[in-house]
């Protein structure tokens, strides 16, 4: 019984909140006759496009090929380690060279460590880890003002869990385009 009175106070409040007592007169609105215009534009046939030309090669497309070394953008390391492993030479190198090739982009490597030490050993090697990728990749030709440092140590785990392959996966450098 309560609810059906809210309910019919609430609806008569409504009712009365909307109702004016005065009623609005249209007003003219002005017509600009924008036919000039349009003609005008009708005669411009050059058409602009923007962005990649259908001719060339895109870098986005070479950055989007999973068959490129590019695709690959994850850096694994050992435990405890800063170390580069072998089988990143390539993609290091990959990296290096898109970069040299376009001197406008920017990279940020996030560093990572598993869990085990402390919160500020692993942001130390998590910061060592990047470091040695943007070491590579300036000896390979790489300016160093395309590429920003940052490290979350343990922050951000990729697996949340308490074994060696979840370990694995949280050691790690991503690089960020």
């Amino acid at each position: 019984m309560f609810i059906r009175f809210l309910l019919t106070i609430s609806l008569a409040s409504l009712l009365f909140g909307c109702s004016t007592g005065s009623v609005k007169e249209d007003v003219p609105v002005a017509v600009e006759d924008l036919s000039d215009q349009q003609n005008d534009r009708a005669d411009d046939t050059s058409a602009k496009t923007y962005g990649a030309d259908d001719n060339a090669t895109s870098a986005f497309n070479q950055l989007d090929d999973p068959q490129s070394p590019l695709s690959i953008r994850i850096i694994y390391f050992e435990y405890d380690s800063s170390e580069i492993k072998s089988e990143y030479r390539a993609v290091i190198e990959a990296h290096a060279a898109y970069l040299s090739q376009n001197a406008d982009t920017i990279i940020t490597l996030e560093g990572h460590a598993d869990e085990r030490g402390s919160r500020e050993y692993n942001l130390a090697l998590g910061e060592r880890r990047a470091q040695s990728i943007k070491q590579q990749m300036l000896l390979l030709g790489v300016l160093s003002g395309q590429i920003r440092l940052v490290s979350y140590g343990e922050e951000r785990p990729f697996v949340d869990g308490h074994d060696e392959s979840s370990w694995q996966q949280n050691r790690r450098v991503e690089i960020l385009y």
